[in-house]
């Protein structure tokens, strides 16, 4: 549940001026408010989701940078409404099933997750509806003022074939960054403790819910790279960092970058890391204290489930009879992605198999490999540099107009 993004009319309950004051006003965005209690939910999101220690020190520094989200995205929805761009419900809701299909659960585990921590789903609708608002922005306004030449596109694909048999890293990256002297010495300070949470085992994709990226809607992942497609400065760095390995923050003109490298390989071959798995998670559940007499319940639940398998898109219908028994929609992850020992059983399996059933503390969970697609190596098209070299410069003017969004700026904290 990493980079969760959003917020809307559509999914803001339309509270009177005289309701925003009873709640307390955080801060005034262009005569828009930001409520304490929309304030307070969205640190609740943030640090259920990112594994970050609820410290009195922690919950300054993310309150402080959560305040700073809200305000950015109070700026990102104005902008869409000024230029009469508009985020449907339906929309929203698709874009909040494809994040449950990315974790392994459906719209209403989600949920679930998120109102035993406290938090109202509208929270999460929220942080979406204002990225996909933003979406429309940065399409509209600056998309089609990029124009790739063939000459561009030749030399980044003779450059590529030229380093064919280089190391290749898979990266995931932050970017925190700055305006003036202040914002930089404040940034390389959270900078600093966000590599320190990262090394004490906060999620990577997590922590890029604070990212200022684009790749942060995939929780930081920026595929497999080359150094010399990286900034000078990453580049300097990642080429001598092992697989796993957190950088210190590498600091860029306008900002700080922190760097994961989740693998790395040589040339441009099959790699079984890159391999897709198509799965459904089965969850039949059992209490850890449960009774022996439950737990032989249990198992001859599981054994009548595998021997009547038949397709994944049965699976549903079959589990009817099955009590408590929940299966997620079938969702597409990457072998990286999968910790061992799954990861392992995954490869060895052929698609259609069930997985081993493994007692977990949510039951007996069970994965079934409806698909797979493995690795072939990486293939270069012009078409893929392409879309590339147009989404770096599409970011970088996205980051400069809420730059200048947020210098023309009214914002009155309170």
């Amino acid at each position: 549940m990493a980079c969760l993004a959003l917020a809307a009319p559509l999914a803001v309950p339309s509270s009177p001026a005289q309701a925003e004051d009873v709640q307390g006003i955080a801060a005034v965005v262009n005569d828009s408010v930001i409520s304490r209690y929309d304030l307070e939910q969205r640190m609740r999101l943030v640090l259920s989701t990112s594994g970050i220690q609820p410290t009195d020190e922690n919950v300054e520094r993310v309150r402080q940078q959560v305040l700073r989200n809200l305000i950015d995205e109070k700026l990102q929805i104005q902008e869409a409404e000024r230029l009469e761009l508009s985020v449907s419900e339906e929309e929203v809701n698709e874009a909040l099933e494809r994040l449950a299909s990315r974790s392994g659960r459906s719209a209403a585990e989600i949920e679930s997750f998120l109102g035993q921590n406290g938090i109202d789903i509208s929270t999460l609708r929220n942080q979406i509806y204002s990225e996909l608002a933003w979406n429309k922005v940065i399409g509209r306004s600056f998309a089609p003022q990029i124009s790739i030449g063939d000459q561009e596109v030749d030399e980044k694909l003779r450059q590529i074939e030229q380093e064919s048999e280089q190391v290749q890293y898979r990266v995931s990256e932050i970017f925190l960054g700055f305006e003036n002297p202040t914002q930089e010495r404040d940034m390389r300070e959270g900078a600093t403790r966000l590599v320190q949470q990262l090394r004490g085992g906060m999620p990577f994709a997590a922590a890029a819910q604070f990212s200022q990226a684009a790749s942060a809607a995939a929780g930081g992942d920026i595929g497999w790279v080359a150094a010399s497609q990286l900034p000078e400065p990453i580049a300097q760095r990642i080429v001598n960092m092992s697989a796993g390995e957190i950088s210190d923050p590498i600091r860029v003109v306008n900002g700080f970058y922190i760097i994961q490298v989740q693998d790395m390989q040589k040339g441009l071959g099959p790699n079984p890391l890159r391999n897709r798995f198509e799965l459904v998670r089965l969850v039949l559940p059992l209490d850890e204290n449960a009774s022996q007499a439950a737990v032989n319940a249990r198992a001859r639940d599981t054994q009548t489930f595998m021997n009547g398998f038949k397709t994944c898109a049965a699976v549903p219908e079959q589990i009817q009879n099955i009590q408590g028994a929940e299966a997620s929609p079938p969702v597409q992850v990457e072998a990286a992605q999968i910790q061992e020992p799954l990861r392992s059983l995954l490869q060895e399996a052929d698609a259609g198999e069930v997985i081993k059933p493994q007692r977990t503390p949510q039951g007996i969970e069970i994965f079934i490999l409806c698909n797979r697609w493995d690795d072939q190596g990486t293939k270069i098209t012009r078409d893929s540099i392409e879309d590339n070299l147009f989404n770096q410069r599409l970011s970088m003017m996205a980051r400069r107009h809420l730059r200048d969004l947020r210098r023309d700026a009214v914002v009155e904290m309170r």
